[in-house]
């Protein structure tokens, strides 16, 4: 890179770091005033009137100050040299937190509860999905002769309890076969794993009188082990979005308001955008039309993968206006979602 065009991403940078800051219109003397840039004002103008031209900035109004546009965040968001790390005790802090979750469904609340007061913008987090879990272990209990409370424990710490009405008194010896076919079918094996394989048991009963209890039992396995769409998404902080309403379109249009938050309620188009980030350690930045969701062309998502050690269980991240913090965002998220895959690793 020349030292003209570094000096125009420097320009850039402070265009975008202002604007962030006000709100406001960032005209050639302010940023002179501002910022140490070494060069005249006539110097910063012309620089401007090349970014312009070439369509980082642009001029809200006559006579205004210049504004960055999304090719202008996306070239500040490239070129970030260092994202602003976490005092010692914000980390401590954070993983305190997590830790006091009692199940996965907790904890998950919890990061995006975290995140949404971060980064003063809308947190969401994805359930793990079928594909990545694993059964870890089955649990049988008899609460009377007739009458079972199964539990299934996965190994990103989800715990189902299901009860079964077996319709018949079970021995104690037809209990500790059953045990044994459920654990053999179950422990150790994917979700969708083992619900095909829990769906195979009735045919390979050892008995009649067990084949009718597995029949009950593996009706209500199956239904528990399938993906349950209706909790594959955790949000949190949506009332954030108020506080940068007029970073938003008029209302009613795309990228308004009143469209994105139309657009969250979809968890598809949600889930849409977090699934272009399932590597952990690694955060993706869409901005604006990036997204490639008509409804969200005012927004910037920031997001990434969280999981175990080599395994990506879900996506996670927040949203908000294009006019964000992205060197301080890009560093919460990363933070939340490493500590969520060592808790989660922990159980």
């Amino acid at each position: 890179m020349s030292s003209t065009e570094q000096r125009r991403l420097e320009v850039l940078r402070a265009i975008v770091a202002d604007y962030i800051a006000t709100k406001e219109p960032i005209g050639s003397k302010t940023l002179v005033e501002r910022h140490n840039l070494g060069v005249s004002s006539a110097t910063v103008r012309n620089d401007m009137a090349v970014l312009e031209a070439e369509g980082y900035i642009a001029q809200p109004h006559t006579s205004s100050g210049r504004i960055p546009t999304d090719k202008g965040y996306r070239q500040f968001v490239d070129h970030i040299a260092e994202v602003k790390p976490l005092s010692g005790a914000e980390r401590r802090a954070i993983m305190e937190f997590l830790e006091s979750g009692v199940d996965l469904d907790d904890v998950l609340r919890r990061g995006v509860r975290l995140l949404a007061q971060l980064t003063r913008q809308v947190a969401m987090v994805q359930y793990p999905t079928v594909s990545a879990s694993t059964v870890r272990h089955i649990e049988v209990v008899a609460l009377n002769p007739a009458r079972l409370l199964l539990v299934v424990i996965t190994d990103t710490g989800r715990v189902d309890q299901r009860l079964v009405d077996l319709g018949a008194i079970v021995s104690e010896d037809d209990l500790a076969a059953l045990r044994g076919l459920l654990g053999k079918a179950m422990d150790g094996k994917r979700l969708a794993a083992a619900s095909a394989a829990v769906a195979e048991l009735p045919e390979h009963s050892p008995s009649p009188k067990l084949r009718d209890v597995l029949i009950r039992v593996s009706t209500v396995l199956v239904e528990t082990l399938v993906e349950h769409p209706e909790e594959r998404l955790v949000l949190g902080g949506t009332a954030n979005l108020t506080r940068n309403a007029s970073d938003f379109a008029g209302n009613g249009f795309p990228g308004s308001l009143r469209s994105v938050l139309e657009a969250l309620e979809e968890q598809v188009i949600v889930l849409k955008l977090l699934a272009a980030a399932q590597v952990p350690g690694t955060v993706t930045v869409q901005i604006g039309e990036e997204t490639k969701v008509e409804q969200m062309r005012g927004t910037a998502v920031v997001s990434t993968g969280y999981g175990l050690t080599g395994t990506v269980l879900g996506g996670m991240g927040v949203l908000g206006p294009t006019r964000m913090d992205y060197p301080g965002t890009i560093a919460s998220v990363a933070a939340v979602a490493r500590y969520i895959g060592e808790v989660l690793a922990e159980r």
